[in-house]
């Protein structure tokens, strides 16, 4: 009804919607007028006005199938639907831990393919919800441009982690060196083919829904690119940047769903009636010790602490280093209770470990938000879950939802607390300018040491 008044119509006969007369049309108006408006009536119904719409009016999205396995279901067919989902979700749980286990062991490079394979089906997964609620209107161009802008965006973010972290390669390939000095050049004109063909795309009564997708695609975007681009920031800084910060959202995913499970009665939160205090506070006291082991266990291995690096003459990644003071063992001096109750005047730990805790401690208590923000963006859309990629799990965004968030932090925390200069990277950088440039900078730095005291004026570099 809304609809019908703020079209100015209003029903006839037959239930039929009669267009009211306009300024200066007869009852028997020549043909030609009549025709024109004939077609006026029909663009107008096509493409309605979406401004009355609310949210009870978004079409329902149809369920999605259930994809677990046969086997699974003949197994667990006796028991009760809470008992059964929880063995369905512990099976796959237990399954995904050992693919992220053989992808560890697989070296740094499969876990970047890895990232950059899930950021493309979270993408996959938000659109499509998006194509799901909007299709009957039949947007033009929707998916092609929110692919196109995926493909533009992704292009420019791994062009920089390329002239970043793989100068010595780029040094030797001329068609890359061209690639890499307009690199931003070129990811700004992708951009901007993008845009205009957005704006040729606008069709009449359809601006508002066109802007509103727009906006859709760009904040999705935000959420996966962009995120998943800092992951892998995070993972080039050393590996178990990359491991502890996961795991404790792991952990913290499963330790929460347990003790809210077996112990769950007062809930957390409306967006997510299924969230108890009780699986919270449980979470976040398992997450910070298991944080705190897990950083004591890898701190040990150079394979996680090193910074991950591209050698050119081997043509691969490479975790050797001498560890860094983070990843040394320091004797800390307890505080008196504890030198009470323990009987020790000494502890000996990783000063990682005291970092762990900040990040366990993130994602046990902040990085269930983005879960929650989740909850509320399926609801707006009255679905239970992004996808049924995963059985008993639902979607792939779901299982990542609070990993997107724990990114961020991790990323600004290395930035604000963790990061020095490194050597390597500044050494690639000098070896990407030219013979001249590379000259000035070794005269500035030798006139430098010389005025410091540090190198003696008849003394040769």
């Amino acid at each position: 009804m809304l609809e019908l008044r703020h079209r100015g119509g209003c029903p006839g006969p037959g239930g039929a919607v009669a267009p009211p007369p306009r300024e200066g049309e007869a009852a028997g108006g020549d043909h030609e007028t009549e025709s024109t408006s004939d077609k006026e009536t029909d663009i107008d119904d096509r493409y309605g006005d979406l401004d009355s719409r609310t949210d009870s009016d978004i079409p329902e999205i149809p369920p999605s199938l259930d994809r677990t396995p046969e086997i699974l279901k003949k197994a667990l067919s006796g028991l009760s639907s809470r008992w059964k989902n929880w063995w369905i979700r512990g099976i796959l749980t237990l399954t995904m831990i050992l693919l992220f286990f053989l992808i560890i062991y697989m070296g740094s490079f499969m876990l970047m393919l890895l990232v950059l394979s899930i950021q493309v089906k979270c993408f996959h997964e938000i659109i499509t919800i998006g194509y799901r609620v909007y299709r009957s209107y039949d947007l033009p161009w929707f998916r092609t441009l929110s692919w196109y802008f995926l493909l533009c965006v992704n292009y420019f973010f791994y062009g920089e982690t390329v002239a970043d972290y793989f100068a010595t390669f780029v040094q030797r390939e001329e068609q890359l060196q061209f690639l890499i000095r307009y690199h931003r050049f070129i990811s700004f004109a992708l951009y901007l083919a993008g845009f205009c063909m957005f704006v040729l795309s606008l069709v009449k009564k359809h601006y508002r829904l066109q802007f509103y997708m727009f906006a859709w695609t760009h904040v999705t975007l935000l959420i996966t690119v962009t995120q998943s681009h800092l992951v892998i920031q995070n993972l080039f800084e050393g590996m178990i940047w990359f491991l502890v910060p996961i795991s404790s959202v792991i952990c913290n995913d499963i330790t929460a769903y347990l003790f809210g499970f077996f112990f769950g009665r007062t809930p957390l939160i409306k967006l997510s009636p299924k969230k108890t205090w009780e699986g919270f506070i449980g979470g976040f006291f398992s997450t910070v010790v298991f944080g705190f082991t897990a950083a004591y266990v890898l701190s040990k291995y150079q394979y996680f602490v090193c910074p991950v690096e591209y050698r050119s003459d081997v043509n691969s990644f490479v975790t050797e280093c001498e560890p860094s003071e983070l990843f040394q063992l320091q004797s800390y001096s307890l505080p008196p209770f504890l030198k009470a109750v323990l009987r020790w005047e000494t502890v000996s730990l990783y000063p990682f470990q005291i970092h762990s805790i900040a990040l366990s401690t993130f994602a046990s208590l902040i990085g269930p938000f983005g879960g929650f923000f989740a909850s509320g963006f399926k609801r707006a859309f009255k679905i239970k879950d992004f996808a049924n990629t995963i059985p008993g799990h639902g979607g792939i965004m779901d299982r990542f939802d609070c990993q997107y968030l724990m990114a961020t932090f991790v990323h600004v925390y290395i930035t604000s607390f963790i990061r020095g200069p490194n050597p390597s990277k500044v050494l690639q950088q000098l070896l990407v300018l030219q013979p001249e440039q590379q000259l000035s900078i070794y005269k500035t730095l030798k006139t430098h040491l010389i005025e410091k005291g540090i190198l003696q004026p008849t003394l040769k570099v």
